[in-house]
């Protein structure tokens, strides 16, 4: 649906995550009333086999299926089955992938930066067994798009996505070929036109719009404001600095942007993964090392414990079970218990220590064998940190603004702002985002926005 000069009727954000794919829109005719809401959109998916819900998040997630392993009916969406491969996508690929292994493709974006790779061959998933249907990064990527349209064109039927404003966002990091194979798999998924804008960038953008009435008060006293964006796969730093004008209202530019690292959730549920097979091992005779195709199984498993246990008002402890594989599906089932203290103790410390500003990351890339994805050598984010901000002169920033559903982790968020306070000598102002899982694709929308002068702009 498009109004009667040919415009489009919505301005649409989408945030193509390494986790979760997020799609935030609003009523372009709306657009410049100051009290318009920006929605996000309900991504209709399968939850359970043969049942549909709808949810904000859609898990960035394919399951390959075996032949005959899941009924027709099983797979019915509301609209016709499009994926040549019968993949499922979403929350019941998550659930399949934590029960069977080596069958779930997972953090296709981080692949998508991945250079020593072809990254338009079919690899994934990644370590699978000759028998399962195989797609590259840029088509399982395009995969979620094209999902998105379908969902999107079931509801809006008279507004069809690729005819509105689209906004598509990307880590600040990726380089230019990177970026054009985000575009190339938007092409591919039916959505040949729209922009790009990074997710720091996009998280500050959510910000704006949802503090632009008080916005001169809220950064009265900022000069220099750090995003620090860690997602499932990725790490993205940026500086943006902000002036006032003789209006007295914020002018806010984009002075420096972090390299490209590929670290995030993923590297903490691989830890704890790690840890698990280990206490896994002690009990088995000559010892127990998971394939990768396991081991990527256990790790969705270690990812739920995480969130359960890293959650506000969290159990003291959970189970993490590995299903057998095979005839041994039960029988060979083994569990670990983690504790609430020693995973916060194992994310905070490992990813988060206590590090100086004068420390810096250790050079070059140390792939998982496993994986075949470069994951940055040191893990230690606050490590990276420290020479981001050395290798950009100016002062610290004052101001700090979280993204990235592991900043959901209070322990996290207190540990990155006090060691930013130790570095300055001062505390930072904290700059309240209310939900990093949906912030970069609302605040896609927000840039949408402030392209046509209706909300504040980054220069």
């Amino acid at each position: 649906m498009r109004s009667a000069a040919g415009k489009p009727a919505f301005l649409v954000g989408i945030d193509l995550g390494t986790t979760n794919t997020v799609v935030a829109y609003a009523n372009a005719a709306d657009a410049a009333d100051a009290q318009a809401g920006i929605e996000l959109f309900a991504i209709e998916q399968l939850v359970a086999p043969g049942e549909v819900g709808a949810r904000p998040l859609l898990p960035s997630l394919r399951y390959h299926p075996a032949a005959g392993e899941l009924a027709a009916g099983d797979l019915q969406l509301p609209w016709p089955q499009q994926d040549p491969e019968h993949a499922v996508l979403g929350a019941l690929a998550r659930q399949l992938g934590a029960q069977v292994p080596g069958r779930l493709v997972s953090s296709a974006k981080s692949w998508l930066s991945h250079a020593n790779v072809d990254r338009q061959a079919p690899i994934l998933p990644w370590g699978a067994d000759a028998d399962v249907a195989r797609v590259s990064p840029v088509a399982a990527s395009a995969s979620y798009l094209a999902y998105v349209r379908a969902a999107w064109d079931h509801r809006f039927p008279h507004a069809p996505l690729a005819q509105q404003e689209l906004v598509l966002t990307i880590p600040a990091s990726f380089d230019e070929g990177a970026r054009a194979l985000t575009l190339e798999a938007a092409r591919m998924a039916g959505l040949p036109a729209l922009r790009l804008v990074e997710e720091p960038q996009a998280a500050f953008y959510d910000f704006l719009q949802r503090r632009r009435a008080t916005l001169r008060a809220d950064l009265a006293d900022t000069r220099r404001i750090l995003v620090c964006d860690v997602g499932g796969g990725t790490t993205d730093f940026s500086l943006i600095d902000v002036a006032f004008g003789d209006d007295g209202e914020p002018q806010l530019t984009r002075s420096s942007v972090g390299n490209h690292l590929i670290l995030g959730g993923d590297n903490m549920d691989l830890a704890l993964a790690h840890l698990v097979e280990t206490r896994m091992a002690q009990g088995s005779e000559g010892g127990m090392k998971l394939s990768a195709a396991r081991l990527s199984q256990l790790m969705e498993r270690c990812r739920a414990a995480k969130e359960l246990l890293l959650s506000s008002g969290a159990p003291e402890t959970t189970s993490v079970t590995l299903l057998g594989a095979g005839s041994r599906l039960i029988g060979g089932s083994r569990s670990v218990d983690l504790a609430r203290e020693e995973v916060a103790a194992m994310v905070v410390d490992g990813f988060f220590p206590k590090v100086a500003l004068g420390d810096t990351a250790k050079k070059g890339r140390a792939g998982i064998v496993e994986f075949g994805l470069p994951y940055a050598q040191d893990a230690a984010i606050t490590r990276h940190l420290a020479s981001f901000l050395q290798q950009h002169a100016g002062a610290l920033p004052d101001t700090l603004l979280l993204n990235g559903g592991v900043f959901r982790a209070d322990a996290l968020a207190r540990r990155l702002a006090e060691t930013l306070a130790h570095w300055r000598g001062a505390p930072l102002t904290i700059l309240h985002n209310d939900n990093p899982d949906v912030a970069v694709a609302r605040g896609a929308v927000a840039y949408a926005l402030a392209r046509r002068g209706q909300a504040p702009r980054i220069g």
